[in-house]
């Protein structure tokens, strides 16, 4: 049988991230350099779907530019064999260090691939087994076909994408799409008591409307809408008599958060301050101690007030780079991922049971 056409590890690299847009589940791991060099491996040696044929992530480690450069069919399988051999010496250019290959074989290939339905474990290999046990799923490796145009490539990934990624991944990836194409000079945000109001389209406003919309039914009882402000501090939304009827007084100034709600559910009303971050600006311990003093001029005690920061996706690598800073006892939420809801707490006094 002879060896798949063989694309080279840097045109897979450029696919991954159609393969895997924005959404994607463990996309980070799924995308990067050591997944499509580890893809670039499996092709190499015919490891693919059907073909009895299985590497080891030491193999990755293994390969070399040199290497991957000879891409006879003889070549290969001989290369194919050898790397599977137990060997000591020292290998000139060798893509990754020895140690490297627990990493490729959790955060990359189970982790990542496996997990996207990319790449097949072999059933019955145990995990200290010498044999191989990986190779691309056969419809994924269609994908990385280099006689493909881009128009067929396209097509051929949205009927993967539907076919093998799960319901969960693929709402995710579609509400990150619909905000990415979001066209027009502004869009409707409808408030839970049926008003309308105008914002300029982006990013922030896709999620500021989605935190409207989305979040504040899902989440508060009785939810109203206090302010809410576009990038640049300007006010989309006002409700003074709101605010009157809950003895809060909204301060002209700029440090008021992207948004704040009300659950008017409880007996002591809830107040909901919630950061919109695209980029950055998320509620951290100085934005967390500055907005409770706002409160607590309102009458509102700590345990009567709430810190949301809003992103679009947990994937982002807007929530990446902020999710260290986010502030103990607040809230992370994801506009992809709609109905879940990360606690920073503060306080835990047992791990409860996650089986109950």
């Amino acid at each position: 049988m002879s060896l798949p056409p063989l694309t080279t590890w840097s045109e897979i690299h450029r696919r991954l991230p159609l393969i895997f847009p924005e959404g994607s589940p463990n996309r980070e791991h799924s995308i990067w350099e050591i997944a499509a060099k580890t893809i670039f491996v499996m092709q190499y040696v015919g490891a693919v779907e059907g073909r009895e044929r299985w590497i080891r992530p030491d193999q990755v480690t293994r390969m070399t530019d040199t290497q991957a450069a000879q891409t006879t069919d003889t070549v290969r399988e001989q290369w194919a064999k050898d790397s599977m051999k137990p060997s000591k010496t020292d290998i000139p250019g060798r893509w990754y260090a020895v140690n490297t290959r627990e990493s490729i074989r959790d955060d990359t290939i189970r982790y990542a691939l496996i997990a996207n339905g990319a790449v097949l474990d072999k059933p019955g290999v145990a995990v200290t087994s010498p044999a191989g046990r990986y190779a691309l799923q056969s419809d994924f490796a269609d994908l990385l076909d280099p006689a493909l145009s881009e128009a067929v490539l396209k097509a051929k990934i949205d009927a993967w994408q539907k076919k093998y990624l799960n319901a969960g991944a693929l709402a995710r990836i579609a509400i990150v799409r619909r905000g990415a194409a979001a066209g027009g000079d502004h869009q409707l945000v409808t408030f839970s008591n049926g008003e309308t109001r105008r914002m300029s389209t982006g990013p922030s406003s896709d999620i500021s409307k989605a935190v409207i919309e989305v979040f504040a039914p899902t989440f508060l009882d009785k939810p109203g809408v206090i302010t809410l402000s576009e990038s640049g501090n300007k006010v989309v939304a006002r409700d003074d008599e709101l605010a009157k009827a809950i003895g809060l007084t909204i301060p002209a100034e700029k440090s008021l958060p992207d948004i704040v709600l009300v659950d008017l559910g409880p007996i002591h009303p809830l107040l909901v301050f919630v950061e919109v971050v695209h980029t950055d600006g998320p509620v951290n311990e100085a934005r967390k101690t500055a907005l409770l003093k706002l409160a607590d001029k309102a009458g509102f005690a700590p345990v009567n007030v709430a810190f949301v920061t809003a992103f679009l996706d947990r994937g982002s690598a807007t929530f990446r780079k902020t999710v260290g800073t986010l502030a103990w006892g607040s809230y992370a939420w994801f506009a992809s991922e709609p109905e879940r809801l990360i606690q920073f707490s503060e306080k835990v006094k047992r791990i409860e049971d996650s089986s109950q």
